[in-house]
C-alpha cells in the first residue's frame, strides 16, 4: 500500500502579505508552502522522505503527477518491457528522487538512500491514483489555510489537468 504525505515547515512560513488568489505559477510552485514530503510503502514499513523543511510541497505534488504521466508514454502500457525513467530534482540541492517503470511497476528511490537499500516498488496505476489524490487533498488543505487559494486560476487548471481517478 502507498501513502504519500507532507508536513509544512514552521521555519519557512509564507510571506503574510501573499495574495493567494493572484499568486502566479512560479510563486505557487517554488516560493510558497515549504515543508517535507514522503512516499511510504505501508506494507513493507519503508519510506522515501525528505527532512530539509524547505521542499515546495505543492510543487512536489504537481511534479509527481507529471512524472507518473511521463513514465506512461509507451503505447504498450503495462505490457511494455522497455524501461522508462524520470527524475524529480529538488531545486535547492543536487538531490533527486528517481522513478523507473517496467511493465506495470514503478521503482522509486532517492539519491540520499543508502546504496544497499532496495527501491520502493508500486504498481503504476496505484502510484497514479495516489499521486492525484495527494494533489487534490493537499490543495484542499492549503485552501482551508490560505484565503483565496481555491479561487486561483492556476489551481483550477492544475485540478482539471490531473483529476481524481
Amino acid at each position: 500500500m502507498l501513502d504519500i504525505g507532507y508536513s509544512l515547515s514552521r521555519r519557512f512560513p509564507d510571506p503574510p502579505q501573499t495574495d493567494y488568489r493572484r499568486a502566479d505559477v512560479r510563486a505557487l510552485r517554488h516560493d510558497l508552502f515549504s515543508g517535507d514530503v514522503y512516499l511510504a510503502d505501508t506494507k513493507a514499513d519503508r519510506e522515501v522522505s525528505t527532512a530539509w523543511g524547505w521542499v515546495p510541497v505543492l510543487d512536489f505534488a504537481w511534479a509527481l503527477c507529471d512524472i507518473v504521466e511521463q513514465i506512461d508514454q509507451d503505447p504498450r502500457g503495462n505490457r511494455s518491457h522497455r524501461r522508462q525513467y524520470a527524475e524529480l530534482d529538488f531545486t535547492e540541492s543536487s538531490d533527486r528522487m528517481l522513478f523507473e517503470r517496467r511493465f506495470g511497476w514503478v521503482d522509486v528511490e532517492a539519491d540520499w538512500m543508502p546504496g544497499d537499500e532496495p527501491p520502493l516498488t508500486f504498481s503504476h496505476s496505484l502510484l497514479r491514483r495516489e499521486a492525484r489524490d495527494f494533489l487534490h487533498d493537499l490543495i484542499a488543505d492549503l485552501a482551508d489555510m490560505h484565503e483565496g487559494l481555491a479561487d486561483n486560476p492556476v489551481i483550477w487548471d492544475l485540478q482539471a489537468r490531473f483529476p481524481r481517478l
